[in-house]
């Protein structure tokens, strides 16, 4: 048999075909493979421009909104155009000559301008939280005197603290914390002037008025006095008081039912100086209703301080705007009293004790209301016969 019929060429056909093929499937697959990567490239371009206008549309989103900052979550930031309200504020009532008069400035504050600026300055001095700063922006913050009115608004009006935001244009929190820190700041300034225990001098004049409306000793204090009633010497001063409290030598009470006119007039005078406390309280609350008011505060030391700081200013307040009248203050002046302490524990232990017992001495206290009995009748009855 003839095996080389068309062999060589045919062969060589053959290789060179295979090899022609398989040329052609790697440039498929090089082709498949390319189209591949592009749709990929295609998918990943078309996945970045859908990124892209998210965010887009988020920005947009988010600037047609209200901006929220601050370290409280939800604390939605309002422009209260507070520089405008502190203009406004100083051009009312603090400017050489403000829109309101002076009288109108004492009805909303309380006080004279004089006083309400010497008490703003001294608690500016001791607390630099009332002193006007500027933010992380740089905007001017709250004034001084801002966070002062709203103070005294919520303490003469008894005012919401939400409520002097449309005049101060200071937030709720703020006033809050204006009204804690200012109260606290008073206490520390002005107590130990306006709260001391009473000296010579305040003795001296508390002992002339007491006698001049028919109580000699009467001192609504209980410090050491010395005074003279119908020739007896007394050296303990005493309250006025009605019948609940025990029968002391140093309270005297009224008589619940007086029968005959020394008696009554007896009565009638001491229920009528007792009424002082009665209506000093009430021009406390008349002139700082935050008194009158219910408790908006549950901590007791925040309390304390409120009540503290409005007795303080109405003691300045009314040494302020003291009439000095010659027959209040025709008093001499009193040296200071020497007193002799013992050093002797024992000793003064039972000084203690028979300083005791002579207060809760109720012959002592009945022998002293019949004596005032007879000095008031004496007093006022004989010398107008």
């Amino acid at each position: 048999m003839n095996f080389n019929v068309g062999g060589p060429s045919h062969l060589q056909y053959s290789i060179s075909s295979s090899s022609s093929d398989s040329e052609n499937d790697d440039e498929v697959r090089f082709l498949n493979h390319l189209q591949e990567f592009d749709t990929q490239a295609e998918v990943i371009t078309r996945m970045c421009d859908n990124n892209n206008r998210l965010w887009a549309h988020y920005i947009a989103h988010q600037n047609n909104q209200v901006t929220h900052g601050g370290s409280i979550p939800g604390h939605i930031v309002i422009n209260r155009d507070r520089e405008n309200a502190d203009r406004n504020l100083f051009t009312d009532y603090f400017a050489e000559n403000p829109r309101y008069p002076d009288s109108m400035f004492r009805r909303r504050f309380r006080m004279g301008r004089s006083l309400f600026l010497r008490i703003f300055n001294a608690v500016a001095e001791h607390d630099n939280y009332f002193m006007q700063r500027r933010d992380g922006l740089g905007r001017l913050g709250l004034s001084g005197l801002q966070k002062m009115t709203a103070v005294f608004r919520m303490l003469a009006y008894g005012m919401a603290a939400d409520a002097t935001d449309e005049y101060i244009k200071i937030g709720e929190s703020t006033a809050i914390q204006s009204l804690k820190k200012f109260c606290r700041a008073a206490v520390e300034v002005f107590a130990e002037q306006y709260l001391r225990s009473p000296n010579a001098n305040d003795v001296a004049r508390l002992l002339h008025i007491g006698k001049r409306r028919g109580f000699p000793g009467m001192l609504g204090i209980a410090p050491p006095a010395h005074y003279v009633i119908q020739g007896k010497e007394y050296n303990m001063g005493y309250y006025l008081a009605d019948g609940i409290y025990p029968k002391w030598s140093t309270l005297v009470q009224s008589i619940h039912d007086p029968r005959g006119p020394k008696k009554k007039l007896f009565a009638m005078k001491q229920e009528g100086c007792r009424k002082d406390v009665e209506r000093a309280f009430g021009v406390l609350q008349s002139r700082f209703a935050i008194v009158a008011g219910p408790a908006r505060f549950w901590n007791k030391n925040v309390l304390h301080d409120i009540m503290t700081a409005c007795i303080i200013m109405h003691n300045m307040i009314i040494e302020d705007e003291r009439d000095v009248d010659a027959a209040i203050e025709d008093w001499m002046e009193a040296p200071t009293p020497e007193v002799e302490i013992a050093m002797d524990e024992n000793t003064r232990f039972q000084e203690f004790l028979a300083r005791h017992r002579q207060i809760k001495d109720r012959e002592a206290h009945i022998a002293l209301r019949n004596t005032l009995i007879d000095h008031l009748w004496e007093e006022y009855t004989n010398s107008e016969n």
